[in-house]
């Protein structure tokens, strides 16, 4: 029996953010780990943002950040917790509404897309936590309360930093509450690798290549990371499991908190085919009008079963060709051709998920409006780019346990309930990403990079450098996943790179000049003793 799991998200706005301020700074202080993930409102020539030329990608996104702006942003911060089992955190999700003080532009598709899925535009206006862009302003991000000085408290939490899909999220948290963007990709890696001594991770690519899931959006990620866990925890095996708790909201801070709800993994009655594009990419260009299923435990349970039958057919290959070496007679060209015949299928299934190329045949856009990474779509994504899927929000909030599923059999359901089933399946797919929202999802993101650590804890027979002892997910650090591309971008300071001065200002206001210094000088060793 595997449980949902309700996560309380407290809302920031600019008639509470003062009051929430103490609380914000703590979490940040006193945290593990931070996971960040953004709302914009848009992102320009989205063919640029994939092109070829990595430089070029840079130039677009930094394009998309001087012109467009953050309207909400999620902070999820963990907090490793003593004298419980390991791997236990107390877990803090904040979402920010927010609001650009100068003139920013804003896509419709981006406007479509925010709406559809519950984004509150008459609030950020009225509500929205005000801020300016660019380089500091009357040393507003040292002083008094504000997101610039929010942002200051995190680079002096030297934490690590975790994203998903995180590239534009990076540039537009440095646009926006930090400094004007440099021009040029590597002073920018140069800037973020003394920014975050701690290390920024990337959750998809964690999920591709230290995970290697079936798909890494991020619900689909998450869902995945979470459901292993419970078996997990379910069946009393070795761990460590992760274990997470939340803060209890009494009183009127009780008023600010928005339950977001993440129900046990079960496909939904009535099983469809599933959308093969949306089961890839975590997005689908029909929307609600899809005649196949979106509903991503169901593609998670069928991307097991799929699994299971390739070890199957694995595990038949090497007896027969063992039955052959030991000298059976007959059958051996039957025998080939079966062996033929199942290759051909596992080519079939390879092809069917597209691993770490996340490119739709469609030449689609590769990263979301929110920038995580691709949530799921009601609309073709001309302004936001991939999709993160999201969890759905039932209309019956309860904590039952809902029976895993082993096996995806096909049910004999009367027309009444096919059309029922039918009709729940639309309304879901009106409502996918109805728990989209920044701060959720960078509670989602956290998840995936503290189930990971676990994983790597459980392995301790893996050789490590001494470096990578002191490093949390060593494989992961300063890397950020790229679409398109096999290989990620390394967040590095080289020799042959230096900061921009901007930065180098902005260190010593953050924090002061001896230790500005010292980060400094140690930024092109680090570099050096990683080659």
């Amino acid at each position: 029996m595997y449980f949902g799991v309700k996560i309380p998200v407290i809302d920031v706005q600019n008639d509470n953010f003062k009051e929430l301020w103490p609380a914000m700074v703590l979490a940040i202080k006193t945290s593990s780990f931070i996971a960040i993930d953004t709302e914009l409102s848009g992102l320009g020539n989205r063919k640029a943002l994939l092109a070829e030329s990595i430089e070029d990608r840079y130039k677009a996104i930094c394009h998309a950040a001087r012109s467009r702006s953050i309207l909400s942003l999620g902070i999820a911060c963990y907090k490793k917790l003593d004298g419980k089992p390991a791997d236990s955190y107390l877990v803090q999700v904040y979402n920010l509404t927010l609001l650009c003080s100068e003139e920013y532009m804003i896509e419709p598709q981006s406007v479509r897309f925010l709406v559809q899925h519950g984004f509150d535009f008459n609030k950020q206006y009225a509500q929205g936590v005000p801020y300016c862009k660019g380089n500091n302003k009357g040393g507003a991000d040292n002083h008094g309360v504000s997101v610039r000085s929010l942002f200051t408290e995190l680079l002096r939490a030297r934490r690590p930093l975790v994203l998903h899909n995180g590239l534009i999220d990076m540039a537009f948290l440095y646009q926006c509450f930090y400094s004007h963007l440099p021009e040029r990709l590597t002073t920018f890696t140069a800037d973020l690798s003394e920014m975050f001594p701690a290390g920024i991770y990337d959750t998809k690519y964690a999920s591709e290549f230290e995970l290697r899931q079936t798909a890494s959006y991020l619900e689909y990620a998450y869902k995945k990371c979470k459901l292993d866990n419970s078996r997990g925890v379910e069946a009393g095996g070795p761990g460590p499991h992760l274990l997470i708790e939340f803060c209890h909201y009494g009183g009127h801070m009780s008023s600010y908190v928005d339950y977001r709800v993440c129900p046990a993994v079960a496909p939904s009655p009535g099983q469809q085919e599933v959308c093969q594009r949306f089961s890839a990419f975590g997005w689908c260009p029909a929307g609600s009008e899809c005649t196949s299923s979106h509903d991503t435990d169901l593609i998670i349970l069928q991307d097991e079963k799929l699994g299971m039958d390739k070890k199957s057919k694995r595990k038949r290959k090497r007896d027969r060709r063992d039955k052959r070496k030991g000298g059976a007679e007959g059958g051996g060209a039957e025998e080939e051709r079966k062996e033929e015949q199942e290759e051909d299928e596992d080519e079939e299934l390879r092809a069917s998920k597209i691993a770490h190329l996340e490119l739709d045949p469609a030449d689609r856009p590769s990263q979301d409006g929110s920038i995580g990474d691709p949530v799921a779509r009601t609309e073709p994504p001309p302004a936001e780019l991939t999709g993160n899927g999201s969890c759905k929000l039932p209309d019956d909030i309860t904590d039952k346990a809902t029976p895993a599923v082993a096996e995806l059999k096909k049910e004999s359901v009367t027309d009444d309930e096919a059309k029922a089933a039918a009709a729940a399946e639309a309304s879901r797919k009106r409502l996918e990403g109805g728990t989209h929202r920044a701060g959720f999802d960078a509670f989602m993101t956290a998840y995936i990079f503290a189930y990971a650590c676990a994983l790597d804890a459980r392995e301790d027979g893996k050789k490590k450098t001494e470096e990578e002892k002191d490093r949390v997910l060593p494989t992961c650090y300063n890397k950020v996943y790229l679409s398109g591309k096999a290989a990620p971008l390394h967040i590095v300071k080289s020799s042959f790179s230096k900061s921009s001065k901007a930065h180098t200002l902005k260190m010593e206001l953050v924090w002061g000049k001896s230790l500005a210094s010292t980060l400094l000088e140690a930024g092109p060793q680090q570099q050096k003793d990683g080659e």
